[in-house]
């Protein structure tokens, strides 16, 4: 069997070698714009921060791909033709499959802000390797930069350039910090961590106006509180969309709403044609069309495909919700339902009285439906067990250290946190989404 895999991502990855795995004879190819291999996304703020090299972002060694006789082709897929079951790449050499798969994943999200779209030199984003290409060319002539957009992306890039000297503002439209992920009490010290590194963070305040100098290089910026900085970088994390905009001038183009439509097998209207990771808008029976924009998921959805371009019926169900991650040093784990939690759902929150630790144990009907833990590392698996068997929340503070995923010498002391139950803080849904 001949299959593409267009993308080389986390999810195109994952596909490809698990289908290596199945099977030992397949004609793989794997073609990808961005680099010449497979790099891990969520390593990028460690590269800006020269603490990892280009290449250690690679997580196999490239002589692996050669070994598993997966043809990784460095280019950008320009066309698809279904009937005849081919994909050109930059306009010139085209690929013949018997399966495809789209891994293209996502791009930055761009509002209409007044005057961006004459700037010509110093917006950046944080998502692609050309976007961190364009960050180090940038950061010798930066001295200030403004980032837009309060999720983990833009806490990143606000990270790297501080570490590099540049002093930031930081603009985040909502009451406190990633409303959609955290809660107010976390948001808070989150929000005094961040200042204690130098950030100008600014909540509730959004930019609405963009300048450039002579050169095209922006220069300053408007905000809704009328106040106007001058930088000469203008980081935009606002969030991520579907990378298939390009897809559209296909001869043949795939199913497209707001990401590749694809069915609960993450196949698309033809059985041939898959679509996984970011760039997939998930159809079931089982509710609304979703897009799931993250790399574990990604990474589940390449290997379960794997079975499928087989003609398993294997179908995707979405997990118990899992990320982590640190606000500079404070370090973030959540699993389940927490900030998106169900109508009548309460909190158990936990606070260290002096340092930046804190649980937040979210129930409902008498069972833990989700967890936030900030300022110290735990095993999501333990955490996503307990959400499995419907734990009371009583039972579970008694088990947590159970979950403690510190070093020996380095557990934070649960015995001192202090204890509040709330009912769950609504986020500022009426915002909308960054």
């Amino acid at each position: 069997m001949k299959v593409v895999i267009v993308g080389n991502g986390v999810a195109g990855a994952n596909c490809a070698l698990a289908v290596r795995q199945r099977d030992s004879s397949a004609d793989i190819t794997m073609i990808g714009g961005e680099t010449d291999y497979f790099f891990s996304r969520t390593a990028l703020m460690y590269a800006y921060m020269d603490m990892m090299s280009r290449r250690d972002l690679e997580p196999f060694e490239r002589h692996a791909w050669q070994r598993q006789r997966i043809n990784c082709v460095r280019g950008w897929v320009t066309d698809h033709d279904a009937s005849a079951r081919t994909v050109t790449v930059d306009g010139a050499k085209t690929y013949d499959y018997d399966r495809l798969v789209y891994a293209v994943g996502a791009s930055a999200n761009m509002f209409g802000w007044e005057g961006i779209d004459d700037v010509k030199k110093g917006v950046v984003h944080f998502i692609s390797m050309q976007d961190l290409d364009e960050c180090e060319s940038l950061t010798p002539s930066t001295r200030r930069a403004v980032v837009v957009g309060g999720g983990l992306i833009g806490i990143e890039l606000v990270e790297c350039l501080r570490f590099h000297g540049v002093e930031v503002t930081f603009l985040v439209r909502e009451p406190w910090y990633w409303p959609m992920a955290i809660g107010e009490e976390e948001a808070d010290f989150v929000t005094r961590h961040m200042r204690d590194h130098g950030v100008d963070i600014r909540l509730s305040e959004e930019m609405t106006k963009v300048e450039h100098d002579a050169e095209g290089r922006v220069s300053r910026v408007h905000t809704s509180a009328g106040d106007v900085i001058d930088c000469q970088m203008l980081g935009v994390c606002a969030g991520v969309r579907p990378n298939v905009a390009r897809l559209k001038e296909f001869r043949d183009p795939p199913p497209i709403d707001r990401g590749i439509v694809v069915n609960e097998f993450l196949q698309t209207e033809d059985p041939n044609i898959f679509a996984i990771g970011d760039c997939a808008q998930i159809h079931t029976d089982e509710g609304d069309p979703y897009i799931e924009s993250i790399w574990y998921s990604a990474k589940r959805h390449g290997i379960l495909t794997a079975r499928n371009l087989y003609g398993e019926r294997a179908a995707y169900r979405r997990p118990i919700f899992f990320n982590s991650s640190k606000f500079f040093e404070v370090e973030y784990t959540t699993v389940g339902d927490v900030m998106l939690a169900p109508e009548g759902s309460q909190t158990i929150y936990l606070k260290h009285p002096k340092r930046d630790l804190s649980v937040r144990i979210v129930h409902h009907d008498g069972a833990v439906i989700g967890f936030n833990m900030l300022g110290s590392r735990w095993d999501h698996e333990i955490l996503e067990r307990w959400v499995q068997e419907r734990r009371d929340p009583e039972w579970v503070l008694t088990k947590l250290r159970a979950a403690q995923y510190d070093v020996e010498f380095g557990r934070a002391p649960l015995r001192d946190l202090v204890r509040s139950d709330l009912p769950l803080t609504d986020q500022p849904r009426s915002l909308g989404a960054a």
